[in-house]
């Protein structure tokens, strides 16, 4: 990445960049088994959640690529999950995934260094969120965890009407905030869809990988600290 190079807009991804899903959506998933202690009171949990994970991922997968819709997919996970213990009906599945969103959003647990580094960024750029999620939890999420008065403008992928890595969903958040591929950066951590979308439209770019997860992509910067990218804008 060319360190002297002037930017005028950085965006971000929410998910695993910034908000740290994984610990937030722990937390509402023991929330939930608590909830429901009636149905599952014979869950081994960490077993459940674990599950509940697995088929997050792939749902989401499939909704990235076109192949289910929203409904679909905010079911399609509980179903699969829920049917490994025995424990489905759609009725079920259906209260599940509502309280899930529910109280998803109100969770506040960011990764480390994300306001500083965003208080650091303020002043000099317009901030920006691009994001898969969807339109009123993520908003929810940025509103609850304090992030909102750092951002100018946030994209989900409802609102763009396509989503990560498509270059239109990256177009879009360009033409809405004023700014050029030349002068944004674009910072995530899916190699999927953030870097490849990022990539495709011939926007500067950087991975943030705080698991140092080992892969094969070429990609301008690397960091596994936010705070890291203090010393290259």
């Amino acid at each position: 990445m060319k360190t002297d190079k002037q930017y005028r807009h950085i965006f971000f991804d929410l998910d695993e960049t910034l908000w740290d899903f994984r610990r937030n959506s722990l937390e509402t998933l023991h929330d939930l088994i608590s909830h429901h202690s009636d149905v599952m009171a014979g869950v081994e949990r960490t077993n459940f959640i674990e599950r509940y994970h697995h088929h997050n991922e792939y749902y989401w997968d499939q909704y990235r690529k076109g192949k289910i819709n929203r409904q679909q997919l905010r079911m399609e996970r509980w179903k699969s999950t829920l049917s490994e213990f025995n424990l489905y009906s759609e009725d079920f599945a259906k209260k599940l995934s509502d309280h899930y969103l529910e109280i998803l959003p109100t969770k506040k647990h960011l990764y480390e260094d994300t306001i500083d580094l965003l208080t650091y960024l303020k002043p000099k750029y317009s901030l920006h969120v691009i994001t898969n999620g969807f339109e009123e939890v993520q908003h929810r999420k940025i509103e609850t965890s304090g992030l909102a008065p750092f951002f100018t403008h946030v994209i989900t992928s409802e609102r763009a009407g396509s989503q990560k890595p498509q270059r239109e969903i990256f177009l879009f958040a360009l033409d809405l905030a004023g700014g050029t591929v030349h002068n944004s950066l674009f910072i995530g951590d899916s190699i999927e869809a953030d870097i490849a979308g990022a990539k495709g439209v011939g926007m500067d770019h950087v991975l943030f990988n705080p698991g140092k997860i080992l892969h094969h992509e070429t990609v301008m910067l690397e960091i596994d600290e936010l705070k890291e990218l203090k010393k290259y804008i």
